[in-house]
Formats: structure tokens, C-alpha cells, sequence
């Protein structure tokens, strides 16, 4: 008997099945052991982007300073001549101006806020091309001095990787979003060597709810980002903490209520600083004329010349946050080391440099703490701790007030630290701060960024999905066998009753309300010219859209 046709039969069946597989996963979406691997895969790749956008800083960084020790960039930085401490920030904002006004529609580098946005109105997409170009820009504006983050770029850069792939198979809302989450939680791992947080941090940041369907591919993609981490850094830390010991039986936990409310106010200085440069910078561009490929450059050349007296402002900061966390600073230094932090910060990112925020907020929390704890310790010396204790409680607390975030910051600070015993602490601390702060602010920084747009994500999906239904999408043309009375839309539009095409139901509905009609004409609207009527948006149709949605949103978040 000849084996080959049997071979070949074999082999025929294999392609079919490999072909037919994938024609399933690219039009119906995977199924959940499919979903899995795929989220794996998403995980590696996130935690190499992460990986190496760490190391191309640090290569970078070494190259342009001249040292290979770039944890001690600060102390370094001292023995160079003073030009040359201006003109590399400088520079690095000229090449930063140039790569977002060539590859970016607003010359704004994307962030985490641009995640969650994806995350809730965009399917679980992000802009590709922005966010690479982004991404880019953040790491020159990292290694040359910038005063930001690097968790940020790379948050947005895993997000890219993850639309790329939801893109390829046809994802639905809910697998995109999964896949981001998963993309999310990779980079925030390998960054940090942090997989509980990682995890956490995509689901309360970035997804916004705990859903149990998303929790086993996070887990596993954030797994995955951890390992790869571990076999470039091992094991160790990010940072080293001297030995903390107990609260001082316990009569310290209302000190640490106090530093949470102090933190608090820290983290909306903080948020707002950055908001109030951006306002001032798009105000001087304005009145100025200056091109907005420039913006960043004037943004670099003033971080230079604070560096000449103050280095430790330049880059992400884990020497001084570390010597914070030591408790080797005196009173004063923390004091002036936080605010000239604030100051940087707002430049670099009001000068749309690029980076994120949450290294910042670790180190402003850290020099707040030690702070607070400097001045607690020595006002009541015979029922304090070390201040050690009072930093890292600071540290959290600032960060999870700016990234409204206090299951996943409470985490990822102990994991940082490799410090479980002094949990107590800071639980107090963040909650404490983070009640505070969302009172003042709306929920956290990203989501104040997003309502400074426009976009209401903190109010919940009752606000912001009637912004995903354009009126055109929406409306009954005018062929259409139930549109509305042509007569009857063009006496409304003549008394000032209807909407433009491109307006979303969030304009839409407070017409509805203020008229009782039950349509409202469709018009584009042109310079110098009477509008032209679309169709028609029936109240009952819009109604029925939202209900839709909410019912989706529902279903996702409790599946």
C-alpha cells in the first residue's frame, strides 16, 4: 500500500483546518483557550516594548551624558560644563517638536489618558501612528532630560501593539478591550517588575471595572511582562529600603491620616500645575506665533537652565526618590527638591515634551512624606518611627491621588519596595489622600485631562457613551419609508430647532428636552450659505441606540 496519498490526505486536511481556523478567529473573534494564548503572545510582546524602551533610555541617557551609571545621572551631571547641561534638553525638545508636529494631528504626545479613552469609546483602540510617533518622543525626551515618566509612553505603546493585533482578528468591543488590558498590564509588569499591580492597574486605570471574564488573560499577560523583566533585572527591587521596623505601637496611624489629607493636596497641586502650563503655554504660542514644533525646545532650554542649580529635576528621579526613601535628606531639601519638581514637571509637560506622570508622583510623594515625617518625628519623638515609614507612605499616596488608583498604587508600592509589614500605613495614607484628591479634581489626573476635552469619562458611561452616536449616523435620511415630514423639518430648522451631522447625541438630547419634538432635523452647516437639511433624528431612535449601549456596558463590566 502506498502511504503518500494517506500522507497527502493528512496533510490537505491540516491546511483546511489551519485556513478554516483562521478565517473563524479573523471574522467571529477567538474563543476563550484561543483568547488566551493570543493574550500571552500580547504579553510578551508588551513586555519587550517595555523592556527595550527602559534600556534605549538608559543607552541613550549614558550616551548623550557621558556616564554609564545613569541611577546617578543627578550627581553626575554636577561635573559638566554648564552649556552643555542646557543645550541637550534643548536640543532633545527641537527633535520632540519636530517628530509630534510631523506624525501627530495636535503635536501632543499620547498617554494614558489616550488608553482609557480607547478603552471606553474606541473598542479597545488607539491611534497607531500617534502612538508610535509618541512613544519616540517620549524616550528622546526621557534620555535628554525631561522631568516626566516613562510608565506612560509605555502604557500607550503597549496599547498600539494590542490594536494591531485586535485589528488583525476582527475583535469585538469587549475582546479589544481585553486585549489592551492584557497589552496594559504586560508593560506596567516589565516596567516595574510588578505583576499583582500590573494586573490590578489595567483593570481599575485603564478597563475601569473588574469584570471576571477579563482577570485570567490580565493575569497571564501581565505574568509574561514580569519574566521578561526578571531575566533582564532578576529579582531585585526598584528600590532599596532600609530596614522600617513596626508603627510605634500604633499611636502613629493618626499621623499618617494627616499625611494622607497633606499628599492629597500635593497630588491636585500637582495636577493642576501641569493643567495651568498647558493653558499658559497654549496662551503664549497663541499670542506669540511661536510654531508648535518649537514649544518643546523652550520647554527643554528652561528645564536646562534649572538643572545648571538643581540636576536632580532632570529625568525620571529614582536617585532622589531613593534618597528620599533612605531618609538622607534634611528638611529643607525636601521641601525645595518637591516644589522645584512641581515646576519641572509642568514644564515638561506642558511643553508637550512627552512622559507620563507617575514616576513623578512617586518622587514628589516620596520628598512629601519624608517631609511630613521629618517634621512628625521631631515634634513627637517618643511615639514616631523612622521616616523612612512616613516616604513610602507619601509615595503611594501622591501617586494614587494623581492616577486615581489606590487598590493598584497601594500595590505597586510594596512591590516596588519589597516592604509587606508596614501595609497599614499606607492604606491609610492612600485612601486618605485619594478621598481627598477626587473631591478636588475629577477622579484623577487622566480623567481630568479627558474632561478638559470634552470627553466626560469620570462621569461614568451614563455621560460619555452619547458622545459615541453621531446625529448622521443616527438620523432617518430623507428616502428613507419612515422619514420625517420635509415641511415640518424645515419649519423647525427656520425657528432654530436642529442639529449638524457631525454633533453627537450629547448635543442632541438637550434639544430633545428643551423642545418635546419628537425629531429633530439633520443640517450641514456652511459658511455663508442656508443650511441643507439630512434627515431627520427621531428621539426614540436615540433613545433606543443609548439604552443599547448602557445594556452592553452593563453586560461587560458584571460578565
Amino acid at each position: 500500500m502506498n502511504p503518500r496519498p494517506y500522507i497527502t490526505q493528512q496533510y490537505d486536511a491540516m491546511r483546511t483546518t489551519a485556513r478554516t481556523g483562521w478565517s473563524v478567529l479573523r471574522d467571529k473573534g477567538p474563543g476563550k483557550i484561543t483568547f488566551w494564548f493570543i493574550a500571552l503572545v500580547v504579553g510578551i510582546a508588551a513586555g519587550f516594548a517595555a523592556l527595550f524602551f527602559r534600556k534605549g533610555i538608559n543607552a541613550v541617557q549614558a550616551f548623550l551624558y557621558g556616564t554609564e551609571d545613569v541611577q546617578h545621572l543627578h550627581s553626575f551631571i554636577g561635573s559638566l560644563e554648564w552649556y552643555w547641561v542646557v543645550l541637550i534638553p534643548t536640543i532633545g525638545g527641537f527633535v520632540v517638536g519636530l517628530i509630534l508636529h510631523n506624525f501627530t494631528r495636535d503635536a501632543r504626545a499620547r498617554s494614558v489618558g489616550d488608553v482609557i479613552l480607547g478603552a471606553a469609546m474606541h473598542e479597545g483602540r488607539v491611534e497607531t501612528r500617534a502612538g508610535l510617533a509618541s512613544a519616540l518622543a517620549s524616550l528622546i525626551t526621557l534620555s535628554t532630560g525631561g522631568s516626566s515618566g516613562r510608565e506612560g509612553p509605555v502604557v500607550h505603546l503597549a496599547a498600539v501593539i494590542s490594536t494591531l493585533v485586535s485589528r488583525r482578528i476582527n475583535a469585538s468591543g469587549i475582546t479589544g478591550r481585553d486585549l489592551l488590558g492584557c497589552a496594559v498590564a504586560a508593560a506596567v509588569s516589565a516596567s516595574f517588575n510588578a505583576p499583582i499591580a500590573g494586573a490590578l492597574f489595567a483593570l481599575e486605570v485603564v478597563l475601569r471595572h473588574f469584570a471576571v471574564h477579563a482577570f485570567a488573560p490580565i493575569v497571564i499577560a501581565s505574568a509574561a511582562g514580569t519574566v521578561i523583566n526578571r531575566l533582564e533585572f532578576g529579582g531585585l527591587t526598584e528600590f532599596a529600603l532600609p530596614t522600617i521596623g513596626d508603627v510605634a505601637f500604633y499611636a502613629e496611624l493618626p499621623a499618617f491620616l494627616l499625611l494622607g489629607l497633606t499628599c492629597g493636596l500635593v497630588a491636585v497641586i500637582l495636577m493642576r500645575s501641569i493643567f495651568w502650563a498647558e493653558d499658559i503655554g497654549n496662551w503664549i504660542q497663541a499670542r506669540s506665533k511661536l510654531p508648535r514644533y518649537l514649544r518643546p525646545a523652550v520647554a527643554g532650554a528652561l528645564l536646562g537652565v534649572i538643572a545648571l542649580w538643581f540636576p536632580h529635576i532632570i529625568g525620571v528621579g529614582y536617585e532622589t526618590t531613593t534618597r528620599a526613601l533612605a531618609g538622607s535628606m534634611v528638611l529643607n531639601e525636601a521641601i525645595v527638591f518637591a516644589s522645584l519638581k512641581i515646576v519641572a514637571v509642568s514644564i515638561t509637560l506642558g511643553g508637550r515634551m512627552g512622559g507620563g506622570v507617575f514616576s513623578p508622583s512617586l518622587m514628589l510623594g516620596a520628598l512629601t512624606g519624608l517631609a511630613f515625617g521629618l517634621i512628625a518625628t521631631s515634634v513627637f519623638p517618643n511615639v514616631s518611627g523612622v521616616t523612612s515609614l512616613y516616604a513610602m507612605a507619601g509615595m503611594g499616596a501622591v501617586a494614587a491621588a494623581v492616577l486615581g488608583a489606590p487598590i493598584s498604587t497601594t500595590l505597586i508600592v510594596f512591590e516596588l519596595t519589597g516592604d509587606w509589614q508596614t501595609g497599614l500605613a499606607v492604606m491609610i495614607a492612600v485612601s486618605m489622600s485619594t478621598a481627598l484628591a477626587s473631591r478636588i479634581v475629577d477622579r484623577s489626573f487622566f480623567l481630568t485631562q479627558m474632561e478638559r476635552r470634552g470627553v466626560h469619562l469620570a462621569a461614568g458611561p451614563q455621560a460619555y457613551l452619547l458622545a459615541m452616536f453621531t446625529a448622521v449616523r443616527m438620523m432617518r435620511s430623507r428616502d428613507d419609508p419612515r422619514a420625517a415630514d420635509e415641511e415640518t423639518c424645515w419649519a423647525l430648522i427656520a425657528e432654530g430647532t436642529y442639529v449638524d451631522g457631525s454633533s453627537t447625541l450629547e448635543a442632541a438630547m438637550p434639544i430633545f428636552e428643551q423642545s418635546g419634538a419628537a425629531y429633530i432635523p439633520v443640517v450641514t452647516l456652511k459658511p455663508d450659505s442656508p443650511p441643507e437639511l439630512l434627515g431627520a433624528l427621531f428621539h426614540v431612535d436615540a433613545l433606543k441606540a443609548y439604552n443599547r449601549a448602557l445594556a452592553e456596558t452593563a453586560a461587560e463590566e458584571h460578565s
